[in-house]
């Protein structure tokens, strides 16, 4: 139990149904819909299409999703509504333009946007209401407004100048980011899920919302055809997973990397954690040297699971026998080599349990901060720039090839006893995303934290040569974390963002959400 002389959050408990999310009104909207006789699936949509227009910076329809889909007695579904490269994309083109990553704000980053397809698919198969009741309440958001929120206005203000032509006619106001409890409307975007809501999918992939989108690309060089629009499916199939403390984690397979947090996993599993201090310099010391690892090897090999076939070998016991007997218990390993893709840390996550205990584990982004930064003229549609995290390397698995779908750096998760899941959860935060899963599993099954507590607790993550502590850690870790050779600064901002809820044998529901952003956990 927490101290309540100190600042912090109490955990939210329920039996009916819950949601945690990043924004109190898309939990607030995923818990109507609830109540209202939908399920976790009507809930997750209606949430995820709001934030939307409550964190505009991190997500949108003109990005991507991830989802495991949980439903008791039955195998974890894992529906991966990633877009693909146009037919156009083409790395021998950029490597001869003299590029050695695929620029970040341009055409060539904006891949297919695979979300949309992915809720109607959702709704389909597995929602109760339709699609139309899950996205009423995003209609009339994104028609009347919402406040801007302290953590959105704070990431708005450093971002005002990735957006470019007619973003910033749409998410600037006179060129400025709006302030804090402004009004922030997107009446176009209400237009375009009104369509959907009538005609389903076809309304976003073809028509007139596909050729304002198509035309907004050409103008910039791009080569997105209405084919390659039309042409957007999502697939689902089983999660991959591992074990850890006796219990199950469950991830999305590739192209998300999902992979990277069971291997990291298998890489501490080596070492006795909950002897050491859980903030001390030690454990800390042995997560960065295990996240190195396990990240040069998701560099390696993680790519569109059509042009990967190494995961096995990612995943397998020798494998992280290996990797941990790399480690030097007493000094930091110089960087593994680096990656050409681009890394980021802009999503959101959301996750429902259901009174039928349906769970879902959802997760949604454009990528970097308002994706390319290019939005379509008419509708505002922002378009992501996952083709960012392709390689331009010459052979590498993951290199920019028409309709590939790049390496992704969003996924969601769920922790298991056995076959029954115990917590949906996810961690925002691009790069750190499989770190952050093995953080908050070590938090919870090496010291015992309750899921808000290992949610709230201080993290690390090495990242571009320097080892980045939040201010919760003492200077005193943080020289020793020197003087084992790592290149100690302060993280710049709060690392990643966290949802979860656990499901209790008695079958109350409690549910956790990262103080670091606006969010909050909420049940019935």
């Amino acid at each position: 139990m927490r101290d309540f002389q100190k600042p912090g959050r109490s955990a939210v408990f329920a039996t009916n149904g819950m949601c945690a999310t990043s924004h109190p009104l898309a939990a607030s909207v995923a818990i109507d819909i609830l109540k209202a006789g939908g399920n976790a699936v009507d809930a997750a949509i209606a949430g995820a299409v709001l934030l939307g227009l409550c964190e505009p910076q991190m997500t949108g329809i003109g990005g991507d999703c991830f989802a495991l889909i949980s439903r008791p007695g039955e195998d974890i579904v894992a529906l991966n509504g990633s877009g693909r490269a146009p037919a156009s994309a083409s790395a021998e083109r950029l490597r001869a333009s003299g590029h050695d990553t695929v620029p970040l704000y341009s055409a060539d980053a904006v891949t297919i946007p695979g979300a949309i397809d992915a809720f109607c698919t959702l709704s389909d198969r597995w929602g109760k209401l339709g699609l139309a009741d899950s996205l009423a309440p995003a209609i009339r958001y994104m028609d009347e407004g919402v406040p801007v929120a302290p953590r959105v206005a704070a990431d708005w203000s450093d971002l005002t100048e990735i957006l470019q032509g007619d973003g910033r006619h749409h998410y600037l106001s006179n060129g400025a980011a709006p302030k804090l409890g402004d009004i922030f409307r997107l009446p176009g975007q209400a237009e375009v899920l009104r369509r959907i809501a009538r005609d389903g999918r076809d309304a976003f992939y073809s028509g007139e919302v596909a050729e304002d989108m198509i035309a907004a690309l050409a103008e910039l060089g791009g080569g997105h055809s209405a084919e390659d629009l039309a042409a957007t499916r999502c697939t689902d199939g089983p999660a991959i997973s591992g074990t850890y403390g006796g219990k199950t984690l469950y991830e999305h397979p590739p192209n998300g990397q999902g992979a990277t947090a069971i291997l990291m996993l298998n890489i501490l599993a080596r070492f006795d954690l909950g002897a050491l201090d859980p903030w001390g310099a030690e454990r800390a010391h042995l997560e960065v040297e295990a996240s190195k690892l396990a990240y040069d090897t998701r560099n390696r090999i993680i790519a569109d699971p059509d042009h990967t076939s190494r995961i096995e070998h990612m995943l397998a016991p020798e494998t992280a026998d290996r990797l941990a007997a790399l480690i030097d218990p007493n000094r930091a390993m110089a960087d593994p080599a680096g990656i050409a893709e681009a890394v980021h840390r802009d999503t959101i996550y959301i996750t429902v349990v259901d009174r039928d205990r349906l769970a879902v584990s959802l997760i949604y982004s454009i990528f970097h901060g308002f994706g390319s930064g290019i939005a379509s003229k008419k509708f505002g549609i922002l378009f992501q720039n996952r083709g960012a995290g392709f390689s331009l390397v010459d052979g590498h698995p993951n290199e920019m090839a028409p309709g590939k779908r790049p390496m992704h750096t969003i996924i969601p998760a769920m922790l298991g006893d056995g076959d029954q899941v115990e917590m949906p959860f996810g961690v925002m935060g691009g790069a750190y995303q499989p770190h952050g899963h093995a953080r908050v599993v070590t938090n919870l099954l090496d010291y015992g934290l309750d899921p808000q507590a290992a949610l709230d607790a201080p993290r690390l993550f090495p990242e571009a040569g320097e080892l980045r502590l939040e201010r919760g850690y003492s200077e005193a870790v943080g020289a020793a974390l020197a003087d084992k050779g790592h290149k100690v600064v302060t993280a710049p901002q709060a690392i990643g963002g966290a949802q979860a809820i656990r499901i209790h044998p008695s079958g109350v529901l409690e549910g956790a959400s990262d103080p670091r952003k606006d969010g909050c956990a909420l049940g019935y």
